[in-house]
């Protein structure tokens, strides 16, 4: 049985600067410095986790290069997991950060840091565009490539959002009704196409026989080491407990990654004056242990 993995997500980069600090564009040199503190003030918040029990083996922290590179050195410091992406933050189809396909560069970056993760966020549906649909899954066929020669865990965190007509037409039954279906579909493209993860992050699943469906894509064709762990999506505490409920259920799950459900609100206080370092630091914790104690209770 696969070890679980209970990962901190913190790489967010524009959606943070956007949401909590209100910056438009790309940060000046302050404001990122404010950012980047910031997220060390969150890991801090698992590592006060980790003083009140949490197992450091299955511990695991999310953080990019920009503004997190001082965590990821300090998680590693720590014997944590340390994931990083690789995608530019904030555009619609997958792009690197770093370089481009075919180049070294991106990989330099990758080595720099030796993270146990390498990560691409990637929003797909099979009724996208096609070509833009195509375009996507080479580039990342050969991503997976080389980061399976270079003996690099791949994880591919994957968003299945609907079209308008789709949210048009189902609303909040999307999710249940339509996405399941949609991801099965996208995970079977991207495997066509050459595109293997290790571990795939995908969108909670509302029910048993959902969830056993999109695990057996993921591990069909003998790929039976492949896991599945669940992403946050600043989800509700109600909702992520149900996620995980169903996931910790499901034989080919084998953890989370989530990251504003338990950081945005705390640090959103923190910015505006309502809570200091401390209590950030005590919430952060809190949060985290919740998260990480009902998939162990339901497993």
């Amino acid at each position: 049985m696969a070890t679980d993995l209970f990962i901190l997500a913190m790489d967010h980069r524009d959606s943070l600067a956007k949401l909590v600090y209100g910056i438009a564009g790309t940060p000046d040199a302050a404001e990122a410095d404010r950012i980047a503190r910031d997220k060390l003030l969150i890991f801090r918040g698992l590592l006060a986790a980790l003083d009140r029990g949490a197992d450091p083996s299955v511990t695991g922290v999310l953080v990019d290069e920009r503004y997190g590179a001082d965590v990821a050195r300090l998680a590693r410091e720590a014997g944590l997991r340390v994931a990083m992406p690789i995608e530019e933050s904030g555009r619609e189809f997958f792009t690197l950060e770093y370089g481009r396909i075919g180049e070294q560069t991106w990989l330099d970056h990758v080595e720099r840091f030796s993270p146990d993760y390498v990560k691409v966020l990637v929003r797909d549906n099979p009724d996208f565009d096609p070509s833009d649909r195509k375009a996507q899954q080479q580039q990342l066929a050969v991503v997976s490539a080389a980061l399976h020669d270079v003996h690099r865990t791949f994880l591919f965190e994957l968003l299945v959002p609907p079209t308008d007509e789709q949210h048009d037409r189902l609303g909040h039954d999307f999710d249940a009704r339509l996405r399941p279906h949609l991801t099965e579909q996208v995970i079977a493209d991207f495997q066509t196409a050459g595109v293997e993860p290790d571990i795939w992050k995908i969108e909670g699943l509302e029910d048993a026989a959902a969830a056993n469906d999109v695990v057996a894509v993921t591990q069909r064709g003998g790929r039976d080491n492949v896991r599945c762990i669940v992403l946050g999506r600043d989800a509700p505490v109600e909702r992520l407990d149900h996620w995980l409920l169903i996931a910790a259920g499901t034989r080919g799950f084998a953890g989370f990654a989530i990251g504003r459900s338990i950081w945005e609100q705390p640090l959103v206080d923190h910015e505006a004056g309502r809570l200091n370092d401390d209590g950030v630091i005590d919430i952060v914790a809190t949060n985290y242990l919740h998260f990480v104690q009902a998939y162990r209770d339901a497993s």
